[in-house]
Parts: C-alpha cells; structure tokens; sequence
C-alpha cells in the first residue's frame, strides 16, 4: 500500500510551484509527505530530476519511484501538471501498473583498485583530454572491435531515447532490458575501420572496454556527471538482476510516448 510520499525537486521556479500543489494534493487526499523512507518517490522536474531522485536514493529496489514533468521533454516523467489528480486516483484505487527497469552496473578498475557504479540513462566513455581514443572493446571476453575515435557511449534501455538517440543510436522498447554501444566520431579510413551503427547487448553479457592507446587515463560521463579516472586497466559494464520498479498509468504506452515526446508539434 502506498502511504508515505517523497518528493524529489528541482531547484527552479516551476518545479518549486509545481511542487507546492503536489504536496498539497496528496496531503489533502490522506498521504504523509516525508522527508526519511517513503513507499513512493516522485521526481518534480524533467528528466534530470527523475534521475537524480533514482541516484539518490541509491537505486533503491524497494519504493516505487514516478515523475511529474516540469521540464521539456521529460520522456521519463509519467504525468503533467494536469494529470496530478487522475494520478492519485491511480494511486488510491490501485489502478496502475509497475515497470521494472533494469540498472546499469559498470565496474572500474584503475590504479589497482576497483569502483563500483551504477546509472539509469549511460556511460560515456573518452580519453581525459577529449584526445582521439583508442578502446579494445569485448562482449563476453570476445573482440568485437578495436575502437578508434571520440569516444563509446554505452546507454540503458532507459537511455537509449536520451544522448544514444542524439548519436545516431537506436530507440529500444522499454520492456527490453538491454545495453546499446553508440560510436561518438568513429575515424574509418586507411589506417582505421569502426563500426558506424550502434550495436545493441542483451541482458547478462557483459561489454569490457580496455583502453590500448597511448594514455589509460579516461574521462567517465556517468549519467550526465563527469569523473575522470587515471590508469584505467578495464571497464567492465553490464545488466545483471539490479532494478527499480517505475509507476505508471495503466493506459501507459511506450510507442504512443515516442510519438508525443519525439515527432508530434
């Protein structure tokens, strides 16, 4: 049963206000807005607010987590400003549906140690000073190429309608738990052959990039947030059983959101 309610906000006017009438919606209809455990996480903003709600609360299997857009496109967020109503009706007579999105896990292992993240959308993969890089990339301890260019973006189910889509990779339907590799600038010429398309990885393969050029010091985008790591041995990333569980309507349709996030005016 959904009782305690979390709000995770952005900090601009909007979502501010948005926030406000939230609150007071859910208050008034019999739920306790709290700032400790909660049944239920609602990001107010745009996509970047729902991811920030899901990192901090450390990926959380537990709680249901959903979004109320604030932003742009918000294509992670459930519902509009308009919809706050017919979302605690969903809520209180239990007539919505969850999906299970699969997370993220990367492995980093760099001087002589090794660090452990997760993200919801991708990782980013450069050389520290945005050089050309040069990466061993192997699924499941096989070559699949030796790449040669700006950089792999590695994204998510979840984030193949993010930064992927702006590369040129390709859109997965959201029931699909699956990694996507993404060129950034492949260099083809005499001296160098890439793959140019995106490549997409089921669940429970794992993608292990080396780094083979003159530096093993790479630049990580980790969902949007930069880190830059020095003498990288490997990167080991892969979808194992790690998920939150996302509320949404029971009308809720993934090619009727491309749709209306991605091609309607």
């Amino acid at each position: 049963m959904i009782k305690n309610i979390k709000l995770f906000i952005n900090n601009n006017d909007q979502s501010i206000r948005l926030a406000k009438l939230v609150r007071d919606s859910f208050i008034g209809n019999g739920f306790i807005i709290s700032d400790n455990s909660f049944d239920l996480g609602i990001a107010i903003g745009g996509d970047g607010s729902f991811i920030r709600m899901v990192r901090n609360s450390n990926f959380d299997e537990c709680p249901y987590y959903v979004g109320i857009n604030a932003g742009t496109l918000g294509f992670l967020q459930e519902a509009n400003e308009h919809e706050i109503n017919r979302l605690i009706r969903a809520i209180q007579n239990g007539e919505y549906k969850l999906d299970e999105i699969y997370i993220q896990e990367t492995v980093i292992n760099h001087n002589d140690k090794e660090d452990r993240i997760y993200s919801l959308n991708e990782i980013i993969i450069r050389d520290a000073n945005l050089k050309t890089a040069k990466l061993d990339v192997f699924v499941d301890n096989d070559l699949l190429e030796v790449f040669t260019g700006d950089g792999l973006l590695i994204s998510s189910t979840i984030g193949s309608t993010g930064h992927n889509l702006s590369y040129g990779g390709s859109i997965v339907y959201s029931d699909l738990p699956t990694l996507q590799i993404t060129p950034l600038a492949p260099i083809n010429s005499k001296a160098y052959t890439n793959l140019v398309t995106s490549i997409i990885i089921p669940r429970n393969k794992d993608i292990m990039i080396i780094p083979s050029g003159y530096t093993s010091d790479m630049m990580l985008t980790i969902d949007g947030e930069h880190s830059t790591f020095n003498n990288v041995g490997s990167i080991d990333t892969y979808i194992r059983d790690k998920k939150i569980k996302c509320l949404r309507f029971r009308d809720s349709n993934f090619s009727r959101k491309v749709n209306e996030k991605l091609l309607s005016k």
